[in-house]
């Protein structure tokens, strides 16, 4: 499984960033590692999606996945500088809703949610 970049910003934040392909063989790993972060006490997550290609349901599973724990373990899990493509499918899915979209890794914590 791959294990995803990790790192810890100055308020915080714990930072995560997949590459390449959010599918069916990907999204395992990057839910485990989410949940593992949530674990070990990182409740305030970005999920920097500006290396990711692609996304379809099992890595948006994966992300609200992550969200859930997140939130209850006292935190949240928010999305920083996703492609285009990434854009589209949570806009056509409305997950655009529910996975706050955010244009930097560092204003995702920043003023209103």
């Amino acid at each position: 499984m791959t294990q995803y970049p990790t790192r810890t910003t100055a308020s915080d934040t714990t930072v995560i960033r997949p590459e390449g392909r959010l599918n069916m063989v990907a999204a395992p790993g990057l839910r485990k590692q989410l949940h593992g972060l949530v674990e070990a006490g990182s409740t305030k997550l970005v999920v920097d999606l500006s290396g990711t290609e692609f996304i379809d349901s099992s890595g948006l599973g994966a992300l609200i996945s992550g969200l859930k724990a997140a939130r209850q373990a006292g935190g949240d899990l928010r999305i920083a500088a996703p492609t285009r493509q990434v854009v589209t499918v949570l806009e056509l899915t409305n997950l655009n809703r529910v996975l706050r979209v955010h244009d930097s890794v560092d204003g995702a914590f920043d003023g209103p949610t």
